[in-house]
């Protein structure tokens, strides 16, 4: 393959990155907290914590974690928003030699005792904001330590104190719940501080995270992705981060807008690994959704890189307080996780003198596989050029490579891409060319200069705000409800979260209320995951087979 690509890197990014420096994410962190101790790693709520902290904190996490007598590679789920506990907890079981699985708070309990399940995991800990999902999820799954978390946890004992009280009795954001035995977190590092701690000594083919994902096919699956999987991408994202940085005006230290949440692929390598390896400072932000909120915090700081999703970006111009952010100092803005719309890039420029720059990636792949130049001046309708270590071919259904400009399968090779999902080895054989290349399941074109555009979606796959639901999971729960016939979802365009979820469904009487039946999906279903619309019709078109239509219905058929 001719890497057509290489030519219009920008003056700086190398070909290749050289995951092996690392041996694992571990050594990673251990470098920057030696090298950053007295800089700011993370802020949230105006409380900073810096690396000697972090490097205490986890240290303390993870000596607990061990004193459980769990075993080595065991899987620590994290059901918690962007607060200060959350890198902790995740550095802690990183630490411990143990695999994070990342869980969704938004999460209901159906969908959370899969995960739980299905990743066979041994430890959650979980913001008590969340904790009566828990609660209902347990019985079923392996689960045997549970550690509860407050809001205030780490913010001091006076503003920790105000916070946890206005959260639970005055916003009433914590629903009762009853988990007898939990521990709490502060618990867990107050005994973890006084507890031996073992350094394991990590690899890089050892399971960092089990990152759970609608993928290109079928129901939800953990990505497996390896602590190398993890440093390649990482090492390619600062590689392509560079030459941004470096315009100017110059600055001593990054600061990182992560209100994309941790618990996403995009924010996990964009923000949190990247910034501690650059010793940045990531400004947490618990609630992207309260605009002012944020708004308010983006006026506290002069930040450097803001990755984001088409909706947060179009919301935050969208508000009349936008003009009051000061963004002098802004060297990257990156749109990643679904489309970025041309009108709300064109926008963006001319409102804060930098472009969005778009990239590309899945769970399965850590999850950059291409990006724009942050050179470029003006929206260029693609997803840019492979990241470094990175080829990109796109192939027909035969899997053979096609000419340049032809509509074919975007199909991936590089160190960031896993080697499968767990537990599914079918899975993986679908996803996995013979040559080694990994299926996306999207529809692309590559042009003469090396950058790739998505025309389609090989799969029905729907993109709510940058979160993927798989249509057959809405349609196999709205049929649960007993009224329906049939039913299909599809996803259709909305101005604020880039698709929105359609059920048209054919029901048995006219006893059944659209109200009724969106009822039902909410009570199971994340709220991104329940149909905005829902339209019943005599009839669903189908193939001479019997197969609905999903593409007729989406193309208003």
């Amino acid at each position: 393959m001719d890497k057509i690509w290489l030519r219009n890197y920008p003056p700086g990014v190398p070909a290749e990155i050289d995951p092996s420096q690392y041996p694992s994410l571990v050594a990673m962190f251990e470098e920057s907290f030696k090298a950053y101790p007295n800089e700011t790693a993370f802020i949230c709520m105006d409380k900073g914590l810096s690396y000697r902290e972090l490097e205490e904190t986890s240290r303390a996490f993870a000596a607990f974690l061990q004193s459980l007598g769990l075993k080595r590679g065991s899987r620590i789920a994290i059901m918690m928003p962007n607060i200060l506990q959350c890198p902790v907890a995740v550095m802690g079981a990183l630490r411990a030699g143990m695999t994070v699985v990342n869980v969704n708070p938004l999460y209901k309990a159906r969908e959370l005792e899969f995960q739980l399940r299905d990743s066979g995991a041994e430890v959650i800990v979980v913001l008590e904001n969340f904790a009566s999902v828990l609660q209902h999820a347990m019985p079923h799954t392996n689960v045997k330590h549970v550690i509860v978390a407050s809001m205030g946890d780490m913010l001091g004992l006076i503003k920790g104190a105000i916070v946890n009280l206005v959260v639970r009795h005055f916003k009433k954001m914590v629903p009762a719940h009853d988990l007898p035995d939990a521990h709490t977190f502060k618990e867990t590092l107050s005994k973890g501080r006084h507890l031996p701690f073992t350094r394991p000594e990590l690899g890089p083919d050892d399971i960092a995270f089990l990152q759970y994902t609608g993928g290109t096919t079928g129901v939800a699956k953990g990505a497996i992705l390896l602590h190398r999987n993890l440093i390649a991408n990482m090492l390619q994202v600062d590689a392509w981060y560079q030459p941004m940085v470096a315009l100017p005006p110059p600055i001593d230290k990054l600061t990182i807008v992560t209100a994309l949440p941790l618990y996403h692929i995009f924010a996990l390598t964009a923000c949190f690994l990247f910034g501690v390896r650059k010793g940045a400072t990531c400004l947490l932000i618990p609630n992207p959704r309260d605009i002012p909120g944020l708004i308010k915090e983006l006026r506290k700081y002069k930040v450097n890189s803001l990755p984001a999703v088409n909706t947060l970006f179009n919301a935050l111009m969208n508000h009349p307080d936008f003009k009051t952010i000061d963004w002098s100092m802004l060297k990257c803005a990156i749109g990643g996780g679904m489309a970025v719309q041309r009108h709300v890039a064109e926008q963006w420029v001319k409102a804060t003198g930098r472009p969005i720059i778009e990239g590309y990636g899945l769970s399965e792949t850590s999850p950059v596989l291409t990006c724009n130049r942050g050179d470029i001046t003006e929206f260029t309708g693609t997803i840019g050029y492979p990241v470094p270590s990175t080829e990109i071919s796109i192939r027909d259904d035969d899997g053979n490579e096609l000419p340049l400009g032809e509509a074919g399968e975007i199909c991936a090779r590089g160190p960031q891409i896993m080697p499968g999902y767990w537990n599914r080895p079918d899975e993986t054989k679908l996803v996995t060319t013979s040559d080694g290349f990994f299926r996306t399941g999207d529809i692309g074109t590559m042009d003469t200069e090396g950058r790739v555009k998505i025309v389609d979606r090989k799969k029905d796959m729907i993109s709510v705000s940058g979160f993927k639901v798989f249509p057959n999971e809405v349609e196999d729960l709205a049929m649960t409800q007993g009224g329906l016939v049939e039913c299909a979802a599809v996803g259709v365009p909305d101005e604020n979260s880039g698709e929105a979820v359609k059920l048209y469904a054919v029901k048995k009487s006219d006893d059944l209320t659209e109200q009724d039946l969106r009822r039902f999906l909410a009570e199971k279903l994340a709220a991104y995951k329940v149909p905005r619309h829902i339209e019943f019709r005599a009839e669903l078109p189908k193939t001479n087979v019997g197969k609905i239509l999903r593409r007729a219905l989406r193309d208003g058929e």
